[in-house]
């Protein structure tokens, strides 16, 4: 039997939601460590914006009906890749006061292999630097 191509194509990631247990931690965090722009949307919902995508910070409760069922601030994993070199990320992040969990450290992301150094946002998240690895 030949497997029929589904007809929905994914082209890209507009958003992701992440549970937080104080918004505005949450947005000054990512402001301060990543460069990211907090804004505010919608009937007051708020993010934090990079690139063509952004995070939508929530706080459980909030509208459940269009949340995840379970909501529970720390139990995200995010991986970005930066343009930034592996090693100014690690003095940045230093800089901060952000402790490092791993990394440097050689990963395989979506499109090939990367350099990676993880650490914990407010809520406890586990957020991914990476590098691609040209070969």
């Amino acid at each position: 039997m030949i497997a029929k191509a589904p007809a929905i194509k994914v082209l890209g990631l507009d958003h992701l939601v992440l549970t937080v247990a104080d918004i505005s931690a949450s947005k000054e965090f990512y402001r301060r460590v990543l460069g990211m722009t907090p804004v505010v949307f919608g009937d007051g919902r708020h993010a934090v914006h990079f690139g063509r995508q952004k995070i939508n910070l929530h706080e459980p409760g909030r509208d459940p009906h269009l949340e995840a069922r379970v909501q529970v601030p720390g139990t995200g994993d995010l991986c970005f890749i930066v343009e930034t070199p592996i090693a100014e990320v690690v003095r940045d992040l230093e800089a901060e006061g952000v402790a490092l969990i791993e990394g440097p450290v050689e990963k395989t992301g979506a499109q090939g292999p990367i350099m990676s150094v993880y650490f914990r946002d407010p809520d406890g998240n586990l957020i991914e630097l990476s590098n691609p690895i040209r070969r």
